[in-house]
C-alpha cells in the first residue's frame, strides 16, 4: 500500500502511482521496521530534479525492484524541501561514506533512523561505473543479515562524526576581512567567471561580500571578481534569455550549459546581488538581469493573490533534458523572419550550447553582442538590438506554446521571507510600487498562514526550522524599513526572541537549524549551502535590531556568534562568504536616525542609498536625518542632496569605469577568448 497520496508534499504525491511500499517520514515506518526486523530505504529528492525523476523511471516504476524493496525493505520517501533538516543530516552522513552528496539521495538506515550505506543516483543495472540498484539491493540484503555487529559500530562512528565538536571563540578582528578576500580571489576564474571549476554555483554571499569589499575598501580585484563573475552568468545559458531569472548551477566552466531547475531561493538571492550591483557599478546588464528575475519570479513563482511558490521542475519528462527551454535551427526558423533568424542565431545560438543527449538542440546564450553583430554586418548597432528585441519576444511566446514544466507551488516560510525581502530592495533601488505592494502582501500572507498560536511553521505542519525564523525576521525588518510601521518591527522583534528562545546555543553561541534534532544531533553551521547560511542572516538582524531598539542584548548575541564562528569561517572560506557579511556589518555600520516621514524624499534618499550595512530607525518627524558610521555621529543632514554629498564625503563615489584589466593586472590579451564567436 503506497501511503503518500494523502501528503501535502507535490513531489511524494509524484510517486503515488509507484508499486513500492512508500512511507512517508515518520515514527509509523521506522516502527515498522522495528517490529518486522528489516532495513530502511530512504530516498530523498525534490519535485525540481532531473535525476529524481530519471531514477524513478528506470528503477521505482520496475517491477522487480519494487518487489525487492517491498520484501526487504521499509520504503521512504522524503522531499527535501518540505524536510531539509532531516536531507542535510543524510547528505552529510553519505559525503563521511565517500559517496558525495546531492539528489536523489539514497541512503539506508537501522530500524533506529541510522546510516549505514549510501550514494545518490543509482541506474537500474551497472552503467558508468554506477553500480546497478537492484545489486546494491541485494548487497546491502546481505550486509544487513549477515554483518549487524559491523552496521552497528559503523553507524555509531558516522553519527559520532556528524556531532559537532567544541567551538573555539577568537577575538574579532577587522583584519579578517582582508584576509577573506584574500582567500576568496585564488579560487576565482578570472577567464570565465565565478569560482572553481565545474559544476559552479553561483556563491551569492561571497559575491554580495567582494561587492561590499569594493564599496568599502575600493578592492579593485574584489571589484572585478563580483563584476566578472556577474556578467558571465547573464550572459551565459545559465540565465534564461527569454524568460529572466537563473537555473540551478552551470554544468560547464563558462556558465552556457545549466541544469535546468529554477529555484526560489536561488533566483531570490541572485537578485540581490544584481541590485547590488547596479546599485554600487551602475552597469546596464546588472539592471537587465534584476528586472529578468522578477519577471520570472512574478510571472511563474508567484501567487496573484500574495505569497512566493518554490520551484519549477528541470523538465517536462525525464527523456529531454531541459526540452522546454532549449532550441533547434528548426525551431529557430519557425519562429522568426528571415531577419531575425539570422540575427538571433548568431547572438543566441552557438555550438557550445549543444545539448549532450540531443545534438540538434541548444542551450540559448549570448555568443555574440549586439555591437559586435552590427560590426559584422553592417548593420546600425540600435538597429540590431531592436531586432534581438523583437526577435526574443517571438521566441518566448512560442516558448510559452510549450507544455511547461511542473511548478512546485508549495509556500515554504524561509522563501517567501527571502522574496519579500528581496522585492523591497528591488523597490528601494527602482521605485516600482508594485514591488513593494506584492512584497507587503505575500509578507502578511506568511504570517497569516505560518505563524500560528505563537508557534512558526515552515510549511502545512511542519514545524518552523533557522531559515524561516531568519528569513521571516529579515522580511519584517525590511518592511518596517520601507513603510516605518512600528508593528512590523514588534513582529520582528517578538519573533527573534522565538528564535533565540528555540535555537539559540546557550552555552557556546550561535544557531542551532531546528529544535527537534533528528539522530539526536542538532546542527550549528555557518556555510553558505548554497544561499547564505540562517546563522549569517540573524547576525546581521541581530545588529539591526539593536540599533533600532538600542537592546544590548541583541549586540551580545550578535558578537557571541560571530566569535563562535570565527575559526570556522576561515577555515572554509568562500563558503562562509555571507558570514563575512556580517563581520563586515559589524566593524563597518552605517547608523540613519530617520526623523522625517517614511514616504519623504529625504527618506527615499536613505533607502536607496548604495551604502552596505545600513541601519535606519525612524524618529519623530523633523525633516532629517542624522548619520553615524561606526561610533562616530554628524551632524543632521536635511535633504536628499545633504546625505547624497555626506556619503560621497564619506565614502567616496564608486568608480563605474574602471576596467577590468586594471583592477587585476591583466590585459585583454591574457584573457584569452572563450569561444570563436564567428561560428555558428
Amino acid at each position: 500500500m503506497n501511503r503518500l497520496s494523502k501528503e501535502n508534499s507535490a513531489y511524494l504525491k509524484h510517486s503515488i502511482d509507484q508499486k513500492i511500499d512508500w512511507y512517508p517520514w515518520s515514527e509509523e515506518a521506522f516502527n515498522t521496521a522495528r517490529k518486522e526486523d528489516k532495513p530502511v530505504f530512504l530516498s530523498s529528492g525534490a519535485v525540481w530534479c532531473h535525476w529524481c525523476h530519471v531514477m524513478a523511471k528506470e528503477c521505482f516504476y520496475d517491477d522487480d525492484t519494487a518487489r525487492l524493496l517491498n520484501e526487504n525493505f521499509v520504503s521512504i520517501k522524503l522531499d527535501r524541501d518540505e524536510r531539509p533538516d532531516v536531507d542535510r543530516r543524510y547528505q552529510i552522513a553519505v559525503a563521511d561514506m565517500g559517496s558525495g552528496g546531492g539528489w536523489p539521495l539514497s541512503v539506508f538506515l537501522t530500524h533506529d533512523k541510522r546510516p549505514f550505506f549510501g550514494g545518490t543516483y543509482f541506474p537500474p543495472e551497472d552503467r558508468a561505473g554506477r553500480p546497478g540498484f537492484k545489486k546494491v539491493l541485494g548487497a546491502v540484503i546481505d550486509l544487513y543479515r549477515t554483518k549487524r555487529d559491523d552496521i552497528a559500530l559503523y553507524t555509531d562512528r558516522l553519527v559520532n562524526a556528524m556531532k559537532a565538536g567544541p567551538v573555539t571563540e577568537e577575538e574579532l578582528s577587522e583584519t579578517a576581512l582582508d584576509d577573506a578576500v584574500k582567500d576568496i580571489l585564488p579560487v576565482f576564474d578570472a577567464l570565465h567567471g565565478g569560482f572553481g571549476s565545474a559544476p559552479k554555483f553561483p556563491m551569492s554571499g561571497a559575491v554580495e561580500f567582494l561587492i561590499n569589499r569594493y564599496f568599502l575598501s575600493r578592492n579593485g580585484p574584489a571589484g572585478y571578481a563580483a563584476r566578472k563573475t556577474l556578467e558571465s552568468m547573464a550572459t551565459g545559458g545559465f540565465c534564461d534569455q527569454l524568460g529572466g531569472g537563473f537555473h540551478r548551477y552551470s554544468t560547464d566552466e563558462a556558465w552556457i550549459v545549466p541544469h535546468f531547475e529554477k529555484m526560489a531561493d536561488d533566483n531570490a538571492w541572485l537578485l540581490r546581488n544584481y541590485l547590488s550591483a547596479y546599485s554600487v557599478f551602475g552597469d546596464e546588464i546588472f539592471r537587465e538581469a534584476a528586472n529578468g528575475i522578477i519577471a520570472f519570479i512574478s510571472n511563474v513563482l508567484s501567487d496573484p493573490e500574495g505569497g512566493f511558490y518554490a520551484s519549477q521542475d528541470a523538465d517536462v519528462t525525464p527523456d529531454d533534458e531541459g526540452g522546454y527551454f532549449t532550441w533547434t535551427e528548426d525551431d529557430f526558423r519557425k519562429a522568426l523572419d528571415e531577419e531575425e533568424c539570422a540575427i538571433l542565431s548568431m547572438h543566441l545560438m552557438h555550438e557550445r550550447g549543444t545539448m549532450h543527449h540531443d545534438r540538434s538542440k541548444k542551450v540559448l546564450f549570448v555568443a555574440m553582442s549586439a555591437e559586435e553583430i552590427a560590426a559584422k554586418t553592417g548593420k546600425d548597432a540600435e538597429e540590431v538590438l531592436r531586432i534581438i528585441k523583437s526577435g526574443k519576444a517571438k521566441l518566448l511566446r512560442e516558448r510559452n506554446m510549450r507544455q511547461p514544466p511542473f511548478i512546485d507551488r508549495t509556500f515554504y516560510t524561509s522563501i517567501n521571507g527571502m522574496l519579500a525581502s528581496a522585492y523591497l530592495r528591488a523597490y528601494r533601488i527602482f521605485k516600482d510600487m508594485s514591488l513593494k505592494e506584492f512584497a507587503l502582501r505575500s509578507l502578511d500572507r506568511t504570517m497569516q498562514t505560518r505563524f500560528v498560536d505563537d508557534r512558526l511553521f515552515h510549511a502545512d505542519g511542519v514545524n518552523a526550522l533557522l531559515d524561516d525564523y531568519a528569513y521571516l525576521v529579515e522580511a519584517l525588518i525590511s518592511a518596517y524599513e520601507v513603510t516605518g510601521e512600528i508593528s512590523c518591527l514588534e513582529r520582528a522583534e517578538r519573533t527573534m526572541e522565538l528564535c533565540i528562545e528555540k535555537l539559540w546555543d546557550k552555552d557556546e553561541g550561535g544557531f542551532f537549524d531546528t529544535d527537534d534534532p533528528v539522530l539526536g544531533i542538532r546542527i550549528k553551521g555557518i556555510e553558505d549551502i548554497p544561499h547564505p547560511s540562517g546563522n549569517s542572516i540573524c547576525i546581521m538582524l541581530l545588529l539591526k535590531l539593536h540599533f533600532i531598539t538600542k537592546n544590548d542584548k541583541y549586540f551580545r548575541h550578535a558578537e557571541k556568534a560571530l566569535s563562535a564562528f570565527s575559526a570556522n569561517a576561515k577555515n572554509i572560506g568562500i563558503h562562509a562568504g555571507h558570514y563575512f557579511c556580517a563581520l563586515d556589518a559589524y566593524f563597518n555600520p552605517l547608523k540613519l536616525t530617520v526623523n522625517a516621514l517614511p514616504s519623504s524624499s529625504i527618506s527615499g534618499a536613505v533607502l536607496s542609498s548604495s551604502v552596505p550595512y545600513v541601519n535606519l530607525s525612524y524618529g519623530e518627524d523633523m525633516g532629517r536625518v542624522t548619520p553615524c558610521i561606526r561610533d562616530a555621529c554628524f551632524g543632521p543632514v536635511d535633504s536628499p542632496e545633504g546625505l547624497v554629498k555626506f556619503i560621497d564625503e564619506k565614502y567616496g563615489q564608486p568608480d563605474r569605469v574602471k576596467s577590468y584589466e586594471s583592477a587585476i593586472g591583466l590585459k585583454e590579451a591574457e584573457h584569452g577568448k572563450l569561444f570563436d564567436q564567428g561560428s555558428n
